[in-house]
């Protein structure tokens, strides 16, 4: 074997390894090329947010009313 193909082969199995190590590599795993996608915000009605608001209200009375009773 000349030098030259001795030097090809090892590229080549230089280019091997590095296809394997990108496999095998969890911090190369190929990310999302876009931007994520933006959501849609979900709008509540008035009265969903003073439904909402009145079960909050009612959980805080009762976990004061059970810390007071200790």
């Amino acid at each position: 074997m000349t030098t030259e193909q001795i030097i090809a082969e090892i590229d080549a199995e230089i280019a091997r390894l590095k296809q394997v190590r990108a496999l095998l590599s969890p911090s190369a795993t190929p990310t999302n090329s876009g931007p994520k996608p933006v959501r849609k915000r979900r709008t509540l009605s008035k009265a969903a947010r003073a439904r909402i608001a009145a079960a909050q209200r009612k959980r805080w009375a009762e976990q004061k009313r059970t810390a007071s009773t200790k």
